[in-house]
This record gives structure tokens, sequence and C-alpha cells, in this order.
């Protein structure tokens, strides 16, 4: 059978592989995903908008210079509007029309493009160029219907045209790989842009405009911003690793040196390779379908390790570059249903399922045995995108449950009054008081189409092409030709194929025939065979389950025979040893001496001097981490403040840091509940003059001027039954600095039997913001937020022997890499704050000591940061992808 007949058959299987979910079940979900959709988005139109983003625990709007600086979380926002116009297309798809035509006025009339701004090249791409064109989609397929948007001119193209024009000159490099920042009133070079002097770029970043460019090319026939996209597409395409025909994560825009050579499908690269097979499923250039195929090929021999997806170097592919993976390559799944690669389509998604339903949320980053590594979770929506293209080529009705348990989820951890929160710690539940326009421009997107039926939807979807963003672009665009030729292509060995032809499904199968089988390898077998019972997904899943549910760290393998044990071990170890460093240079350890006099590992494999070096390396950082965790015992994970009175009930989650004293609240299972007290005098530092009032409350009072214990000890003293200590730092947030622990003053603490939490200034507000709007305030303080309707179950044993597991998945380099660092502190007249770091002492009677250089000292401080994995959370976030 052709490979054509197998990729036609692949959207019309219909199989039973669990009860059916009935109609109006379905139906009530559905109605559930638009429900949910008007709580966020009033919230936006009625406490944001104008502004770019919804502050949702805040109330309010996020406006630009206005707020403390998120670093480069916030190129995204440039005062047009943001949320607004990446929703325009969604507000159609959910059946409101009349607010979609109010809110295209309200565009028109408020929004403006030449701001003195500078912003992301590729966010504002895919976000507001690719909302306006999505709008612009809409309007015009209203309008054809005649009863809808009658009065609309194209406004939105004009505007998206302006908008292009103002990006374009990011593009004027000599490489073709545009800038990553642009100022929209004044361009790239100059003083007044404050930008241009940057070097380096994500591969997505530039590789993630061709949709976009070439709609606005075609819708406007103007073939310059096409031509540019390609051009860059191009560039890339030259520099990939021809060895393993892989990209790594950051580029030199004008060298096109690679800067950082890892390559996986996640933050960083990942919607490269979904455009490029977009693109020929919108534009109908075979060559765009020829290059993700060899790229894809790549991606199955070296990073696929179903259902793992592990990053490595492009140079040395048979090395794993990390030992986690991100949140961002849930998307894959997806893109794999538009191949046709089904089933291991279906082994990631399911590790990622029970990733989710371990946590409740994918976090930013897990590990390979799919433990926390960063626990945040911005409300992404590539998992809900791979559910329903799963679902879609399926219609394994297994999809519709995984889709019901993203909205329970939704609904229980991150509703709040105002709007939906990002999480901050998926593990206590705790709240970021951001909710990125994504959410509304994609994740109620794909949950609505999960589940609606065809008479749902006021258009076909086959029509269109999603982009990364889900804006919607029709695929009629493909008739529309370009009328001049792109910059000629010296970057690829693939003969140009620029034939456009009049279907899509027509060019896809017509395209398979002309290519050679080897390029689907790895797509589906016939459906009918892939799926000759409805026992065959289920086969796939349940070995996964186990995995997920059971994992522990597992052993490393046995070097390879004859070169006997490992040259160093972590116990072994010396830093003012010559032989040591040696030994760590050989095997790609790096060692750092840090200003504060920590010394920071970090691995690099590709430097090892040879492939046996590196293995030996990554067990020794295994090995370290471990010995690490031993010496950390005194470290303690995060707690929460959870507000649960009225109107909050509970959904306002902060995260809190612990004290080394008082109550463990790890050790109660309901937490302490009660109203809050401010108390007299605020610093805690003297007996209350409130005490009256403080009595049976939870007391709120001021950092500085004494010792935490002392402030313990005199809220305990009036008869509190909890404190929470609030940073008078002002801008100070957990978002941006580390974990804070609350260390004793030198002498016993044992008389100090309540608990006391530390709050930063930006929680810390929200809390005292709450106590002013509304005179009585309850909350909760506890391990992790509390009931939303979870019931809460103990874990299995995780190194419980799993004889079901994979042999597959017990990858080699388990190691988990924590990038969080902790401040011990313990506060001294003056509002000192002379954090000691991990040089804390191992107990809280011992109080604030020098360090005495011993062993276990020297490897906790070893073991303080590591600076590789905190450097690629610093690009994953300036991705933003």
């Amino acid at each position: 059978m052709s490979p054509a007949f197998i990729l036609l058959l692949l959207l019309d299987i219909t199989v039973r592989l669990s009860h059916a979910m009935n109609r109006e079940e379905k139906h009530r979900l559905r109605n559930q995903v638009v429900e949910m959709f008007n709580h966020a988005y009033q919230n936006y139109m009625d406490h944001a908008y104008p502004a770019d983003e919804l502050m949702p625990l805040t109330c309010r709007g996020r406006v630009r210079g206005l707020e403390p600086s998120r670093g480069d979380v916030d190129d995204a926002l440039g005062k047009f509007s943001l949320t607004l116009i990446d929703t325009l297309d969604t507000l159609v798809l959910l059946n409101k029309t009349e607010e979609f035509e109010e809110a295209v006025r309200r565009v028109l009339k408020d929004v403006r493009l030449d701001n003195d701004v500078v912003v992301s090249v590729f966010e504002t791409n895919i976000r507001v160029l690719g909302g306006l064109l999505g709008g612009h989609s809409m309007a015009v397929m209203l309008k054809g219907g005649g009863q809808h948007m009658l009065w609309y001119e194209d406004e939105l193209l004009h505007m998206a045209r302006d908008l292009g024009l103002r990006l374009l000159p990011a593009f004027n490099t000599s490489s073709g790989l545009p800038y990553p920042r642009i100022n929209l009133r004044h361009g790239v070079v100059g003083p007044e842009t404050r930008t241009g002097t940057e070097t380096d770029t994500c591969t997505a970043c530039a590789g993630t405009i061709i949709l976009e460019f070439a709609a606005l090319s075609r819708f406007t026939g103007d073939p310059v911003f096409e031509a540019h996209a390609r051009r860059a597409l191009d560039f890339l395409w030259e520099k990939r690793q021809r060895n393993s025909n892989l990209v790594g994560t950051t580029i030199n825009i004008h060298s096109g040196e690679w800067v950082r050579r890892d390559s996986g499908v996640g933050a960083g690269i990942d919607s490269y390779y979904e455009y490029l097979l977009k693109a020929y499923v919108l534009l109908g250039d075979d060559q765009f379908l020829q290059r993700f195929n060899i790229h894809y090929a790549s991606i199955m021999k070296y990073i696929s390790q179903p259902p793992l997806l592990l990053d490595v170097h492009i140079h040395k592919p048979r090395l794993p570059a990390r030992t986690w993976m991100d949140s961002l390559l849930a998307f894959f799944p997806g893109l794999q249903v538009l191949k046709g690669d089904i089933r291991p389509a279906i082994e990631t998604h399911e590790m990622l399922y029970q990733v989710t339903r371990k946590h409740n949320f994918l976090p930013e980053a897990f590990t390979t045995d799919f433990q926390v590594h960063w626990a945040q979770h911005p409300l992404r929506p590539e998992f809900a995108e791979s559910t329903y293209f799963l679902y879609k080529a399926t219609r394994d009705p297994y999809y519709l449950d995984v889709g019901r348990t993203v909205l329970e989820n939704l609904n229980r951890f991150a509703r709040v009054p105002c709007g939906f929160a990002a999480m901050k710690d998926v593990r206590t539940g705790s709240h970021e008081d951001r909710m990125d326009s994504f959410f509304l421009a994609e994740m109620f997107k794909y949950l609505f189409l999960l589940f609606a039926e065809d008479e749902d939807l006021p258009f076909d979807v086959e029509d269109y092409v999603f982009t990364t963003e889900a804006h919607l672009l029709p695929l009629s665009l493909s008739t529309a030709l370009r009328s001049s030729s792109p910059p000629a292509d010296n970057s690829t060995d693939l003969p140009p194929n620029n034939t456009v032809l009049p279907a899509t499904s027509q060019r896809l199968f017509a395209a398979a025939d002309e290519l050679d089988d080897a390029n689907f390898e790895w797509t589906c077998p016939n459906t009918r065979l892939l799926f000759p019972d409805p026992a065959y997904p289920r086969s796939l899943r349940e070995p996964i389950r186990s995995a997920v549910d059971k994992s522990c760290p597992r052993p490393a393998p046995p070097r390879e025979a004859g070169l006997g044990r490992a040259p160093l071990r972590a116990q072994d170890f010396m830093a003012n040893s010559p032989e040591h460093l040696e030994l760590l240079r050989r095997m790609g350890v790096s060692l750092i001496h840090l200003k504060d006099g920590r010394v920071q590992l970090v691995q690099h494999a590709s430097q090892a001097v040879s492939a046996v070096a590196a293995e030996d390396g990554m067990r020794f950082m295994q090995e370290m981490m471990e010995l690490s965790s031993q010496q950390q015992k005194e470290q303690l994970p995060p707690r929460a403040v959870q507000i649960i009175s009225h109107p909050f009930l509970g959904r306002v989650v902060l995260t809190a840091g612990p004290a080394q004293f008082g109550m463990d609240l790890s050790k109660s299972s309901l937490g302490v509940r009660g109203f809050v007290a401010v108390v007299e005098p605020y610093s805690g530092c003297s007996e209350l003059t409130n005490a009256e009032f403080v009595a049976g409350r939870i007391a709120l009072l001021q950092r500085g001027q004494c010792m935490f214990a002392e402030k313990a000890r005199h809220i305990q003293k009036a008869g509190a039954i909890g404190g929470i200590v609030i940073d008078d730092n002002e801008g100070s947030s957990s978002d941006t600095a580390p974990l804070f622990q609350m260390a004793g003053d030198g002498r016993s603490t044992d008389d100090v039997t309540l608990p006391l939490l530390f709050l930063f200034h930006k929680e810390g507000s929200i809390l005292l913001q709450a106590l002013k709007e509304h005179r009585e305030v309850e909350v909760l303080l506890s391990e992790k937020a509390r009931d939303r309707g979870v019931d809460e179950t103990e874990e299995e044993d995780c190194c419980a022997e799993d004889h079901s597991t994979p042999a597959h998945l017990a990858t080699p380099d388990q190691s988990q890499f924590t990038t969080q660092e902790q401040e011990f502190a313990g506060e001294e007249p003056g509002r000192s704050e002379a954090g000691l770091s991990n040089d804390t002492p191992s107990s809280a009677e011992e109080g604030p000591v020098e360090d005495d250089s011993s062993k276990s000292q020297s490897v906790d401080s070893l073991m303080a940061d590591w600076q590789e994995d905190l450097e690629a959370f610093k690009q994953m976030e300036k991705d933003e992808l």
C-alpha cells in the first residue's frame, strides 16, 4: 500500500477504545469550556483592557513599565492590547459573533502600533500579526455569509500590513535571520531604538515567521514579507549539522555559528519544525516537506526514545544534553499526528498525561523519572493541542476523558475570582499574578474543538491551518501564487519545487508519492492494522502509566567491559586537588568559583575527551546530586498560604517560604486555618499592643529590625495561632527571588510551636489588599494547597519494583539537577540580609556560624547552584515559546 493511501486513511478512522462519552456529557463539557472562556475574557475586558494582559490575582491590567519587570517575558507586551488581538478568532470559533464584531471595532478604535516600545519579533509575529490575520480571515468569512461584519473593509489587514512593515527592519542582517527585538516606532538601528546590539536568537524565533509573513504577502499581494521569511528558513537549513541533520537551540544572527548546540523538540526549537510542515500544508511548496522529513528522521533516530523526547548535542547526537524535558515539547504529539506517525504520538502523549495526573499540570520542566524540575506552569496549551489532534485522528474517547481532566484541573486549581492564574508551583498549588494571552488564544480553542460536534462550529476548520498560536489561516491562500520568487536558495541540496496545487489533500498525497519510501519509515502503517482491536492503544499506554506512577531513579548502567570503575567518585572528590580537577576536565565537568565563595559544577558532555569519559562525568554528577540530597536534608520545600474566605474560596494560593523552627506543616494533615490580623507594632519586635485582637488569629507582621524567632515568640505570647512575615523590600517576588527560608537566632527554638511563613512583598501585597477590601480574611497555612475539589491520596512507594516498566524507559541518565536556589537567613538589627545560602547550620540551635570548611559543608557548597540549568531556564523564559 502506498504511503499516500496510508495518510489518507488516517483522518477517516473511527475506533472504539473505551466506553464512548455520551452526547450529553460532551455538550456539558463544551458548554463548560464556553463558561470558562467567558470568565477569563470578561475579566480581562472589565479589569485590564486596554492593557496587554490581565493580572488575575490583583484584578488589574499589566501595563509595561508600571509593573516590576519580568525580564524577557515582558518583551511580548507592546501596549497594543495583546490579549484582545490574540483572542479575536477564538471569539468566532466559540460562536460569539457579536462579541467579535465589538472586539474588532475596539481594536480599530483603540490600538496603536507605533508605540515607542521594544518588543520580541517572534512574539509580536505569532500573537499580534497572527491575531490580526486570523481576525481578518474570520471577518471575511462572516461577511461572506451576508449577516455579520457587512461594514468590514479589510481594516484588520491594513493594520497587519502596518505591523509587518514595522517588523521588516529586523531582517536587515547579512544572514537574513531577524534580530530578536525591535522598536515598534524606531526600528532596529539607532540610539533611540534601544535595540540592535543583540547577536543571538533562538532557532524557533527565526524559523517561526513563514506562516504569518506568507499569509500577509498573499493577502496583500506584496511578496516582500514571504521572501524575507523564506530567506531566514533557508539560512537555518544551510546551518543544520550535516551529519546529524539537527539544528541547535541558539544561533548567531550575523555569523550563523551555533551558540547553543543542544537540540530537541522543546523550548527554543519547537515551532521551527512545526512551521516547516505547516508551511507545506498552507503554501504547497514541496521543499518544506522535504526538509521536514529529513529533520524528522533525525529526531526519531536521536531524540525520540518513546515515550521520552531527550535533548542531544548536534555534533554528538548519541550523547544526551539534558536530564529533563520541558513542557513546550507537549505540542510534538500533535505534530506527529499531522505527519501521520501515530504510535509514538500516543506513547509520548500518554507519558505527558500521566505527568499531568501526577502533578495536576505539566511542570515547566520535569526529569526523566517524571519528578518536578521547574515547578511553574503558566497555563500552557500545548498538551490540550496534542489531545485534540489525537482525538481527531483516532476518535478514541479516551482523549475526551483526558480533556475533561484538563478542564477540571483548570477549574479546581487555576480559577480565581478575576480569571485564571498561572501556577507558581504545581507542588504547593500557589499562584502567579499572570494570565498570558495564549491562554485565551489557544487553550479554549482546542478544548472547544475537542468537545464540539460539527454542527456546533460556525465554519469548517478543515479549511484552515492553525498557526503555532492557534490562529486560523485559510488554505485558500495556497492558490494565491507568489508574484515573484524568493531570494536564491543557496542553502539546500534539495531541488526547489514551488508548484502550488489547488487542494491541500492533493498536495499531501501527491507529494508523498514523489518521496522515497524511507521518508515514511516512521509513518503509521495502515490504520486497519494499527488498530486491529480496541485493546491496541491501551497496550501502548499501560506500560507508560505504570512507569510514571511508580517511577524512581534507576541505577546507572555498568561501565563498558574492560574499562574498570569510574576514575572519580563523588564521595572522594576534593575541590583543592589538582589531580581531581584534571579528572573533572577530562570528563567535561567545569568547576566555577563564585564571588561569594561558593563553587559550582557544570558538565558539558561535548567537552569530554571521549564518549566514555562523558558517561563517567554524567555518573559523577548523578552521584554528586545524590550525595548533596543527603547533605541538604535541612532544606525545606515551599509552603502555601491559601485565601479561603469569600470571595476567594481557596482559589488564590501564594508561595511562602518556611521557617526552620516552629510547627512543621508537612506533618500536619490539616494545616493551620484562621483569620489574619495585622500586629502592632508591625515589626513584631516587641510585645504586641493589640494582643487581644491577635489572639486566636494568624498574625501579619513586617520583616526587619529583629530576628525571625523573636517575632515568632512575641506573636505566640499574644495568643496567635500562626504568623506570616511580609518582606518590606518593595518589588521582591517569588517570581524572581530564590526560595527564602527563615533560620533561628542561634539558640534553642524549641519553645516556638506555631508555624511561621515568609511572603515576598508582591505576594504579601495581595494578602494585604484582600484584607483592605474585605474586613475579615481567612487563610490556610499548609504544606500545599488544600481541597478545591480534589481528594488527597498517598502516592505509592516510588521505589517499588516495577517489572512492567519497558526496558527503554530505564534511561542511563536519570539524575535530577535542581536549579532552585535556597536562601537561609536570620534577621538581625539594622535589617542585615546576610544570606547564608547553603552554608546553613545543620540545626536551628546552632544559629548562623562561620564556614568551618568541613567536608559536608564543602559538598553542600558544591551543589548550591547548577549554572547550566539556570541559564537554560532563563533562556526558556527568554524564548517564551
